[in-house]
């Protein structure tokens, strides 16, 4: 099938965020096709002083990491001047994407009341930590989300603290809820004509994010706790000590079981009936971890990878990043993209094979694009292009 437009291509996306959820958001959207103009402020996005790690430029890795396919502009609203070119950038844009402390856009005439006259057809997201009523003044970072929405509770070991996940997950959830928010917004204005808001919290997108925990909570009153690498429903799932590092398998049906005893020379343990079934194993899961772990422990993790994924087990040792991209790379799924001027960026995972993603900028230094922004939003010039 030949190749097309981008799929939102000729979509103004006036990205107002900072941080991470709606950079990543808008991030998406670039990389679909849309034109995003990234507002900050004199300062920049904080991001761009999060290091190190710092790119051989000076960049921040952080920064980079949500803001490719953008152009920066600085434009302070407290500035009359500069808030006449936000009004003016809103009224033209598709999408206006925003993470600020609900009230702030009001104060300096931005709100939704004046936005929308100005601009029916325009789909506003805003992304708070705990939504725009009671918690409408609680700063809203990711690691403050992951300790009250319960995430931290379930994530370390059972017999250690309360641990984060290793990387802003909830700021990642976020962002994909309110692209997915934008992008459902965008096809209902075909239809009706006209732009509506959105909003996405952060703990509102960490409980759904909980899936399984949540529901066994709200559905059963089972209240989950810390199990390390081990799953609350199945066994075995989880990580064991191979003869030369962790490695983890992840059996989800009792014919995998079969297959993984069979493969590690004690058939008899599928037969037993303490280990059967699943339930069976779950309510037998210290001896049936006791009676494993030895069977692991006498191996490489290459040896048990090609045995039990041969058998259809899944397992896979526990790999660092460079791993972990090493492996993408040999199954060919493009997961780094090289970029002008040497960046190396994660490839986005969407593959569209009429209209694929696009890689058009590296994410943009301060105020890259004042002058060709500030002269459109003036009408002193026709377009953005170029």
């Amino acid at each position: 099938m030949p190749s097309r437009r981008p799929p939102l291509e000729g979509i103004l996306v006036a990205d107002f965020s900072r941080v991470l959820a709606g950079p990543l958001a808008t991030m998406v959207l670039g990389d679909l096709g849309a034109e995003v103009i990234k507002v900050e402020r004199a300062g920049g996005d904080d991001t761009r002083s999060w290091g190190p790690p710092w790119a051989p430029d000076g960049t921040s890795t952080y920064y980079q990491s949500v803001n490719r396919n953008k152009r920066s502009v600085v434009l302070e609203l407290t500035d009359p001047g500069d808030a006449e070119l936000a009004r003016r950038l809103i009224a033209r844009a598709d999408v206006l994407i925003e993470n600020f402390r609900p009230g702030t856009l009001e104060r300096f005439g931005l709100g939704e009341e004046a936005s929308r006259a100005s601009n029916p057809r325009l789909i506003s997201c805003s992304l708070t930590g705990f939504g725009s009523g009671a918690g409408a003044e609680l700063p809203g970072y990711d690691l403050l989300i992951q300790a009250v929405g319960g995430l931290m509770s379930v994530t370390g070991q059972p017999d250690g603290p309360p641990t984060k996940v290793g990387v802003a997950l909830v700021d990642v959830i976020a962002g994909l809820f309110a692209t997915v928010a934008i992008l459902a917004a965008l096809a209902e204005r075909e239809r009706s004509g006209v732009g509506q808001r959105a909003e996405v919290s952060l703990l509102g997108s960490l409980l759904a994010a909980l899936v399984n925990q949540a529901s066994g909570f709200l559905g059963a009153g089972a209240i989950p706790h810390r199990m390390g690498n081990r799953h609350p429903s199945i066994v075995p799932y989880e990580s064991f000590g191979a003869a030369d590092g962790e490695f983890v398998v992840a059996v989800g049906n009792d014919r995998q079981f079969e297959s993984l005893c069979r493969e590690l020379g004690s058939p008899a343990l599928a037969a037993d009936p303490r280990f059967a079934t699943n339930s069976a194993r779950v309510g037998h899961r210290a001896e049936l971890v006791a009676a494993l772990a030895p069977l692991f422990a006498t191996r490489s993790r290459a040896h048990l990878a090609a045995a039990l994924n041969g058998a259809g087990v899944p397992c896979g040792p526990v790999n660092d990043l460079r791993d972990a991209f090493a492996l993408a790379t040999s199954l060919g799924l493009g997961s780094i993209v090289e970029m002008a001027e040497g960046a190396r960026q994660v490839a986005n995972p969407i593959s569209l094979h009429a209209t694929p993603v696009t890689y058009r900028r590296i994410a943009p230094a301060l105020g890259a694009d004042d002058a060709a922004v500030r002269a459109w939003l003036r009408d002193e010039r026709p377009t953005l292009a170029g």
